[in-house]
């Protein structure tokens, strides 16, 4: 047996980023800390989404769609978790909700995330 072990790719990306190296999109993935951090990486993942389309590479659309796919049945699975304060509850659901406006209809995604900002939290700190 192998000392190295398969890695997944989203373990892979901590290690990349904890030594102080960017990721670029889908790879980064879906950061779902803040609201604020939500709303930039789908805006990446938008514009590389949207790109890979124009271009006709279906490859790059399928892995954009996968990584949002994902991240929200992760963010779904912690907004049921009864063991989270509920105001994390809130936010994980409120993130889900973001993250099908998304899958519905990426181009669309910037302008509805800056009209959903508006409407939050008074400031629209972007931490929810």
């Amino acid at each position: 047996m192998s000392l190295l072990h398969p890695i997944s790719e989203g373990s892979l990306v901590r290690l990349l980023v904890a030594a102080g190296m960017r990721v670029a999109q889908p790879f980064q993935g879906v950061g779902q800390k803040t609201i604020g951090e939500l709303e930039a990486s789908l805006i990446e993942l938008e514009k590389v989404y949207t790109q890979a389309i124009a271009r006709g590479d279906r490859d790059t659309a399928k892995h954009c769609r996968r990584v949002v796919i994902e991240a929200r049945r992760r963010v779904r699975f912690a907004s049921g978790n009864q063991k989270a304060a509920e105001e994390k509850r809130r936010l994980k659901a409120e993130m889900s909700e973001w993250m099908l406006v998304w899958l519905e209809n990426p181009p669309v995604f910037p302008a509805w995330a800056r009209l959903r900002r508006k409407a939050m939290l008074p400031g629209n700190s972007g931490d929810y």
